[in-house]
């Protein structure tokens, strides 16, 4: 009798030992399955990683459109001073970015949430895959997009009329899926840009259409205007204040210009930007840059102490150039950075108002907002003096270490708005503060730069193309990156059609599609 209670109290208790042997056993350091599932995890999970990789790093950005569009200059001569930034391409990398940590995981999302029924997460991932394709077309022309992922087709590439067309079709889908669920809070632990607001993921969506139509504008006003008007008009609306700018969040993560700047010393202040903002008596110098750490750099203009470093120039090395402005030691500091801001949206309607778009407003009263909107954001005072200085101009550029660098300004431009202007002198201005004002977002600033040729920003003085990748003459700028060499080797014939595509050799001087080369009205 003994003997059989022993082996009944044995059995009892393996059996309540062995009911829990699954959760007694697993990793309680790794994320189960079930936790995946719950609170929406495995879906919103790589959205911090999707919304951080929409833009770049040093070879992505800084020696690239940071440098191009010269908001940024590098002390650095790097591969012996023949590089990006000299117009000879030694690095071409973001298209692994967008392909790699956007289009990818985001089209494993959008698997997951059709199959589980949740529209509003496949949506928001497939918003994430325009914002990232839509700039990454603006790098290369022509890219894999409507047959991404499709099998037997994976490796064809759109022409561009064809990608913003799917663009747009693609947001009217998103907002749709939007606009039938404001009230859905499934995203918001996932959401650090807009807390899981709907409403205002709408307005982003708004903005970005308007963005788009904006870059049609010349090669094909038609449908620009109809994008355009659509997004004007939407009741959704467009980002309407700073509180709403669409910032997306570092995550903890260092500011990659911070790290360019401050701990490898290869990025400086721009010279066009020591020309533009000290010439133009524009306070945000302030919020951008540090003072030069030499005092003699800068005779020309004592009571503003910046000095920036030309893109494009002639180095020897780099510690003759370390004592150049810094960017400001305000961005240590900063936990996101600027995707989309009011006043991109206030300065893109000006312009659309003097493309006579309906829903637009007046142009005038939109170019103030624009500039005050951005005085404001960027923490800057003396915003109504500014607006009102119709005498200053743009400096010269002198560079005290190697006068092969020096230039003079190609730019006249004053702030003050003036009805009597021609429209092409309306649109400099607007332009030239939309260059300002996206400071740390380059990328929107280099499309417009070729797409209306404002601001009219300095030349290399440097220039290393040739015919490896392309020959930009002494007075222009390149035009687009070519495809990369992955691509060239692995899908040779995808790259021949996208090149048929683009409409011209696969070099850096090939101007994109809507990059018309041709008068702005």
């Amino acid at each position: 009798m003994k003997k059989i209670f022993f082996v009944l109290i044995f059995t009892l208790g393996f059996l309540s030992c062995t009911k829990n042997f699954e959760d007694a056993n697993r990793n309680h350091y790794l994320i189960s399955d079930e936790e995946l599932d719950q609170d929406f995890n495995r879906l919103g999970s790589p959205f911090q990683s999707l919304m951080s990789n929409l833009f770049g790093h040093q070879i992505e950005e800084d020696l690239c459109h940071d440098n191009w569009v010269r908001h940024l200059g590098t002390p650095t001569p790097f591969v012996g001073g023949v590089n990006n930034t000299t117009y000879y391409i030694r690095w071409n990398v973001f298209w692994n970015r967008i392909y790699g940590r956007v289009m990818s995981p985001a089209a494993q999302v959008i698997k997951q949430a059709d199959e589980g029924g949740y529209d509003v997460f496949s949506a928001w991932a497939k918003l994430m895959q325009v914002l990232g394709a839509s700039k990454l077309t603006a790098y290369h022309g022509p890219i894999i997009y409507s047959n991404y992922g499709v099998s037997g087709q994976a490796n064809m590439y759109d022409k561009e009329s064809d990608l913003y067309n799917s663009f747009f079709a693609d947001l009217d889908a998103i907002q749709a899926v939007f606009a039938a669920n404001t009230d859905y809070k499934g995203l918001t632990k996932f959401d650090a840009s807009y807390n899981g607001d709907i409403k205002m993921w709408i307005k982003l969506i708004n903005s970005e259409r308007l963005r788009l139509a904006m870059r049609l504008s010349k090669v094909d006003p038609a449908l620009a205007k109809t994008q355009g008007e659509k997004a004007l008009s939407d009741p959704g609306g467009l980002i309407s204040s700073n509180s709403e700018n669409f910032n997306v969040s570092l995550y903890g993560a260092k500011l990659p210009m911070n790290v360019i700047c401050f701990e490898w010393g290869d990025t400086r202040m721009g010279a066009a930007m020591e020309s533009f903002l000290v010439g133009l008596k524009d306070n945000r110098v302030a919020s951008y840059f540090e003072p030069a750490a030499d005092n003699t750099l800068y005779p020309d203009h004592p009571d503003w102490p910046y000095k920036g470093v030309h893109s494009g120039a002639f180095l020897d090395a780099k510690d003759q150039r370390l004592t150049y402005s810094t960017v400001s030691e305000g961005f240590k500091s900063v936990t996101s950075r600027r995707f989309f801001t009011y006043s991109e949206v206030s300065l893109l309607k000006a312009e659309a108002a003097l493309r006579g778009w309906a829903g637009a407003g007046d142009a005038k009263t939109n170019y103030e907002e624009g500039v005050k909107a951005s005085f404001a954001d960027w923490g800057a005072g003396g915003v109504d003096a500014y607006l009102a200085d119709n005498t200053s101009t743009p400096l010269d550029y002198v560079d005290p270490k190697d006068d092969r660098n020096n230039w003079t300004s190609r730019s006249d431009i004053t702030v003050a708005w003036d009805d009597a202007d021609s429209d092409e002198r309306k649109l400099e201005k607007i332009i030239t503060q939309k260059w300002i004002n996206n400071f740390t977002n380059s990328l929107e600033a280099w499309v417009d730069h070729r797409r209306t040729g404002y601001p009219k920003l300095p030349y290399n003085t440097k220039n290393d193309s040739n015919a490896d990748w392309g020959v930009i003459p002494m007075d222009d700028f390149l035009r687009r990156m070519p495809f990369i060499n992955n691509e060239r080797n692995n899908n040779p014939d995808g790259v021949a059609d996208a090149t048929t595509k683009l409409g011209g050799p696969d070099e850096i001087g090939t101007h994109l599609w809507w990059d018309t080369g041709g008068p702005n009205f």
